[in-house]
């Protein structure tokens, strides 16, 4: 089976136009499976995924070695990404903090390229901007990565849009990996005005909205003891009921189409351009397929229209300032 193609920006690799988040299938939605996850990283190949994303930290290593030894059949069919830059770091905010100097740069990569069990990886991203060190340092280190092979595109996430153009004049940069859905929309002011000035693509993550446009998360209580998704202010209290009253016109529109609601969010995004690559995240096959057909949804102009009137209330994540960041001057 085959998917429509899409180019990650002007010097990106071309990938199905919708790939697989695989975070979930190691930590931060409750209790793993291996065996479910590699069946739905074999089926995500078999219904013409190409794109894979995963992060040296997610679960600190186990994902990168279960993508990387799962998709090892598929090498020459996939796309593969993956981040650097999240570290452990008990005096930060929330126990993680960030690191882009050059000297890590390097260790990460060489360390991911281990765990993956390749000798290149098609698509780095520094995970988070590192707001100490200037993105120039940062880039700089990452460019030197694909002169020397071990990379062949650059990518960042969650960058404002200034560090996009110094980075960018530094290395090409093939790929901007942000929280985009119709639930979180602070990057289409600025952030993806300078993506399309740049020419990079555009790959929203969480394009679910952490599973609340999907319509399955009514309450706290439905989310197990260990989902992270207890933390965050959309999901609190009269914020996840206010945000319910908006899924349901998801589901009346997807009604209409003959669609699940998240089909539907779904839709939408892919809507936004033709420089959009979502990467819905799951860790089931059943889930997988449904976020697939997606790509068979068409929403009217109306449709479009009513769906990003939408509005929704809560910050998008649990951690102050560590979105759409900045980094410092060079000296």
């Amino acid at each position: 089976m085959t998917l429509p193609s899409r180019a990650l920006g002007r010097t990106g690799p071309t990938v199905s136009a919708q790939g697989l988040g695989c975070m979930g299938m190691s930590f931060a939605y409750g209790a793993p499976d291996r065996d479910e996850a590699v069946a739905t990283l074999e089926r995500a190949i078999d219904l013409g995924v190409t794109f894979f994303d995963t992060a040296d930290m997610y679960g600190f290593g186990h994902n990168e070695e279960l993508v990387g030894k799962t998709l090892a059949p598929h090498r020459d069919q996939v796309v593969l990404a993956t981040k650097f830059g999240i570290h452990l770091d008990e005096n930060a905010p929330g126990g993680r903090g960030v690191r882009g100097d050059a000297d890590y740069v390097r260790q990460a990569c060489d360390a991911s390229l281990a765990r993956l069990g390749l000798d290149h990886i098609d698509l780095y991203y520094q995970h988070r901007p590192d707001v100490t060190v200037p993105i120039e340092e940062t880039v700089g280190a990452m460019a030197e990565l694909v002169e020397a092979g071990k990379v062949r595109h650059l990518g960042l996430s969650e960058a404002s849009a200034d560090t996009l153009r110094r980075a960018s004049a530094v290395h090409p940069i093939a790929a901007l990996q942000t929280e985009w859905s119709l639930f979180s929309r602070d990057i289409e002011a600025e952030i993806v005005p300078a993506c399309r000035e740049l020419g990079i693509g555009l790959v929203p993550y969480s394009p679910l909205g952490r599973g609340l446009l999907t319509g399955t998360v009514a309450s706290l209580d439905e989310l197990s003891d260990d989902d992270f998704r207890r933390g965050v202010p959309r999901f609190q209290g009269d914020n996840l009921d206010r945000n319910l009253t908006a899924v349901a016109v998801v589901r009346e529109i997807a009604g209409d189409r003959g669609a699940t609601a998240g089909q539907v969010a779904l839709a939408w995004l892919t809507a936004q351009g033709d420089d959009v690559v979502p990467i819905p995240g799951t860790k089931r096959r059943s889930y997988l397929e449904e976020n697939v057909g997606a790509l068979d949804v068409e929403l009217t102009a109306d449709d479009v229209a009513r769906l990003g009137a939408l509005t929704v209330v809560g910050d998008r994540t649990a951690t102050p300032n560590w979105t759409n960041l900045d980094t410092p001057p060079t000296a």
